[in-house]
């Protein structure tokens, strides 16, 4: 009787030894899209820099929203997103974990006024095309606030951001909400047209972060942290003027854009470094913490009603490993 107790055991110990390894040879799947922050991980694919630090990951390029939504559906372990948006996705029922902040929009998002349009005050009574409840909504909302102004003093028309540029030239509307890259293609198209406000006027308003499912994060902790600190070494990468070219080079050709127009909007992305990432993640009251940043996006989305239950910072920020690494 011992001897087949102790023979199924090892048997289990066997299966889930296996298990185990099969699990650990599963890429982590990592979605991502068009933002600079986001497009950056794809210099660590080019250089290897992920076999180099021992884990397998498969990067799945998608546009920003379908991206969402393939996280969502747990088609993959991880998407880099706007913060504010993976507390939309968690409170629908796609729970996440932000394991990294990665930067914070500083120009790239952009409110453009067609031309003849100076300023957010002469947009009173006009149209204006943006995704609503998304990030260019809550842009749009603080730019009012500045100039005195309220969401009723314009009507906003729900616009699919990289349809924005078409539906600016097309002068259905006097102004639009876009991110960059489609931002850069609006003030191609539309001749005359200019930022009226972006988010360089509210640093901090738009972070971006890498969320991770509860699931993963727990079974594959370890092979997060070397994720996260490869990820670090791309932010250096680039910020390095001996190696910001070639990072530029490898982004824009991801993205299609000429190197020279690349490097002249990246600026309008605040790439975060570990230290500026570790500052992000301690709480405080301004727009420099992360934590106060989803305070005013959990107001902006209980505002306007995109979902019934407060969501709180504290139940998405995970912290640790950022904190944990050093230099």
């Amino acid at each position: 009787m011992l001897k087949h107790k102790l023979s199924a055991l090892l048997a289990a110990a066997l299966c889930l030894a296996g298990s185990l390894r099969a699990l650990a040879a599963e890429p982590l799947k990592v979605a991502y899209s068009d933002w600079p922050g986001f497009t950056l991980i794809e210099v660590a694919k080019q250089k290897g820099w992920f076999k180099e630090a021992g884990i397998e990951v498969e990067l799945l390029w998608f546009d920003y929203l379908p991206s969402i939504d393939a996280f969502s559906a747990g088609k993959v372990d991880a998407v880099t997103v706007v913060a504010a948006d993976a507390m939309v996705a968690g409170a629908n029922g796609a729970r996440s974990k932000f394991i990294a902040v990665l930067d914070y929009s500083n120009g790239n998002d952009m409110i453009i006024g067609k031309p003849g349009v100076n300023s957010i005050k002469d947009l009173k009574g006009q149209k204006v095309g943006l995704e609503l409840t998304l990030v260019e909504h809550l842009l749009m909302l603080k730019a009012l606030e500045k100039n005195g102004m309220k969401q009723s003093d314009i009507t906003l028309l729900n616009t699919a951001t990289n349809e924005t540029p078409q539906v600016l030239a097309s002068g259905q509307v006097s102004a639009i909400g876009a991110w960059y890259p489609v931002s850069g293609q609006a003030l191609d198209a539309v001749s005359g047209s200019k930022a009226l406000f972006t988010s360089a006027d509210a640093p901090g308003l738009i972070y971006d972060v890498l969320a991770v499912s509860p699931t993963s994060l727990s079974q594959r902790k370890a092979d997060w942290e070397k994720y996260v600190k490869v990820y670090y070494r791309c932010v250096d990468y680039i910020l390095d003027p001996k190696t910001q070219d070639d990072a530029i080079k490898i982004m824009a050709a991801k993205v299609g854009v000429k190197d020279s127009v690349y490097k002249k909007n990246l600026p309008g992305t605040k790439l975060l470094t570990l230290a500026e990432a570790q500052k992000a993640l301690k709480k405080g009251p301004g727009l420099d913490s992360l934590y106060a940043s989803l305070a005013v996006s959990n107001k902006f989305s209980l505002d306007n009603k995109v979902y019934k239950e407060s969501q709180k910072a504290e139940n998405y920020i995970a912290p640790s490993i950022v904190m944990g690494l050093k230099k």
